[in-house]
């Protein structure tokens, strides 16, 4: 599995590289993307289910089209699309609530970690007011994805309770998918309010999934359909400072998903033996099912100045799992043009 970890990490720095040899006088944006539970509007941190997040990316547009395969292939937004590519790495952290408890805990969600490299094009058409966002993702989900080691050094650093039931994660499995997302605008008034509406599909190793959602943009802002690199910093004619807000709404039909689940040939955890209760059948108990239906809302600020933004947006869903708890985590989004 290390060498499976060195040949993704090669493969993403030829990508890189082949992909910046291409360009001429480029814009690029690098976005550092922060997900924790213990970042909450309300102070009700917890640390638990989805419990950290991270995504480094950079984003960089071209002026020539793009002589890398992958890049031909991905579905572009019409001729005179605008169109931001993407090369980055991201990882997810899975716990149970009791993460002092070292034994296998089938009532709550697993220990789970996912590690993988993404190959990103966001293809905008200004004129017709939709976009299409492609991304390809390739890594490892298990004790390759190194979810253990980041914790217990998080938790190191700021004194807080070391995590004890990593021995219980899913093994390895190679992780493979392909997300494809397609936006359109369904309403504006003036520059200040804009509302989109989208759909998703995912498929792969992975997560296979389908969603709809719509979201609202409200404030000073640049129009959204104008592109990524517009988004978060100053465009050519636009105001140097941008203030607004967004809420978004998302329902999802979930098939099947690895990190909750486990990868494909992935090992699991030994169920454990539950006594029957008034002298029944002992009973063996694994994780709980996934939830087929999963609703989200997300909302919060986006504050750019020049070419550095931030935003804060805070997420509850409810369960991904039968018969267990939603969640609530926070976001923060540093993005840098250069």
């Amino acid at each position: 599995m290390k060498k499976l970890l060195y040949i993704l990490l090669l493969l993403g720095f030829k990508t890189f590289n082949s992909s910046l040899a291409q360009q001429e006088t480029p814009s690029r944006l690098l976005q550092a993307y922060f997900d924790d539970d213990y970042i909450n509007f309300y102070g009700n941190g917890t640390d638990k289910a989805y419990t950290n997040g991270t995504r480094y990316t950079l984003f960089y547009t071209k002026k020539k089209p793009s002589q890398f395969l992958i890049d031909r292939l991905l579905p572009k937004a019409g001729s005179n699309s605008r169109n931001v590519f993407g090369i980055g790495l991201a990882q997810m952290i899975f716990t149970p609530n009791n993460i002092s408890n070292p034994n296998f805990q089938p009532n709550d969600y697993p220990w789970s970690g996912t590690l993988y490299l993404t190959h990103s094009l966001y293809s905008y058409n200004e004129e017709q007011k939709y976009d299409f966002q492609t991304e390809l993702n390739l890594g490892v989900s298990g004790p390759a994805a190194l979810a253990r080691q980041v914790q217990q050094t998080a938790h190191r650093i700021v004194r807080y309770q070391q995590p004890e039931g990593w021995s219980n994660q899913f093994g390895n499995s190679l992780i493979i998918n392909l997300n494809f997302t397609a936006e359109k605008q369904l309403l504006h008034s003036g520059k200040s309010l804009e509302m989109i509406g989208g759909g998703q599909a995912q498929v792969g190793t992975e997560i296979n999934a389908m969603s709809a959602y719509s979201m609202i943009r409200i404030g000073k802002m640049n129009p959204y359909f104008q592109g990524l690199m517009t988004q978060f910093n100053r465009s050519e004619t636009g105001s140097k400072i941008q203030f607004y807000f967004v809420f978004k709404f998302r329902v999802q039909w979930m098939l099947s998903n690895a990190i909750l689940q486990g990868g494909i040939n992935a090992s699991r955890p030994a169920p454990i033996l539950v006594p029957g209760k008034n002298g029944a059948t002992p009973n063996l108990e694994y994780y709980h099912p996934i939830n087929n239906l999963i609703a989200s809302y997300a909302y919060g600020p986006v504050f750019v100045i020049n070419r550095f933004s931030v935003s804060s947006i805070q997420t509850t869903t409810t369960p991904w799992m039968k018969d267990l708890y939603g969640h609530t985590w926070g976001n923060f989004t540093f993005t840098y043009k250069f």
